[in-house]
């Protein structure tokens, strides 16, 4: 989570720590450079407020603070001109602009993504995918078309999942799942009272579980055993597609295809010559 998005989640913070995290927000591309005396005194605060503030947003103290807080300015510079992801073009816009507008969006979601995730993360995810005898993928809607991009990815390294909501059978599938297996959510509101259900009962069974959401307050985060968060600015429901979030998913089970497929490169390329060979002048040939 960017240190922007825990000073915009005001939830638990005091009135002092909201007029300071107010000021940073308001005036992020100063903060790089600015002193702890005159940050306090431009807030009315006292040092100590201050360095609370950093402690509870996750950094050891102002020095760390700036470090997090010039990164992110830092990628402002070189990001793509500002879109509006829920309605990122207009009616009237010629098709080259919309091309562009497109464009940014998906290389600004892509890098937000990026600077969200971390080796330790991503690690144990590919470690629990690759060690899982089954992997099972939960998913509705447009994100169930990234499941499926993943599901097919992973046949070309001899990984074969099965989407767990294929024929409205979630359920039985999930009664089938042990803690030798993996199962993947992918939900970027983070709330559905049936996944919450089906964790509860994960839980209790150790089976093994990684959630990809865009909501940090969702109650299925508590139930995972991994989840990747990667906050985009895209709405629930008023917007015209879900354009950041599904470009969001999308890089984020690529990057996991591919270290798993790092994992045995060698062993992965000789067998893709061996598959081509034969579904291209092979047995498996198609006919002309």
């Amino acid at each position: 989570m960017l240190v922007i998005d825990k000073l915009k989640d005001q939830e638990m913070f005091t009135v002092t720590e909201k007029r300071i995290a107010d000021y940073i927000l308001q005036n992020t591309a100063d903060i790089p450079t600015i002193y702890i005396a005159d940050l306090a005194k431009l807030t009315y605060a006292s040092h100590s407020a201050v360095i609370r503030l950093c402690k509870k947003i996750g950094c050891n103290g102002f020095r760390e603070f700036k470090l997090a807080v010039s990164a992110v300015v830092h990628s402002q510079l070189h990001k793509p001109g500002p879109v509006n992801v829920n309605f990122p073009f207009e009616p009237n816009d010629p098709p080259m602009v919309i091309a562009k507008k497109m464009a940014d969006l998906t290389m600004d979601a892509v890098r937000k993504t990026f600077v969200q995730l971390d080796d330790k993360t991503l690690n144990n995810a590919v470690e629990m995918i690759s060690s899982a005898e089954r992997v099972f993928l939960f998913s509705k809607g447009d994100s169930q078309l990234r499941a499926r991009s993943f599901q097919n990815k992973l046949i070309k390294i001899n990984k074969f999942v099965i989407i767990a909501e294929e024929y409205s059978d979630e359920s039985w599938n999930a009664a089938s799942l042990t803690k030798k297996d993996c199962a993947i959510f992918i939900s970027y509101a983070g709330r559905n009272e049936k996944y919450h259900r089906i964790l509860s009962y994960f839980q209790q069974e150790r089976v093994p579980s990684i959630l990809l959401t865009g909501n940090n307050k969702s109650p299925l985060v508590k139930q995972v055993s991994l989840p990747i968060i990667t906050i985009q600015d895209e709405y629930d429901f008023v917007k015209i597609g879900t354009f950041s979030s599904q470009v969001s998913f999308e890089y984020i089970l690529d990057t996991l295809f591919s270290m798993l497929y790092a994992r045995e490169f060698q062993k992965n390329l000789k067998d893709l010559k061996k598959k081509q060979d034969l579904i291209q002048s092979g047995i498996l040939r198609e006919e002309a």
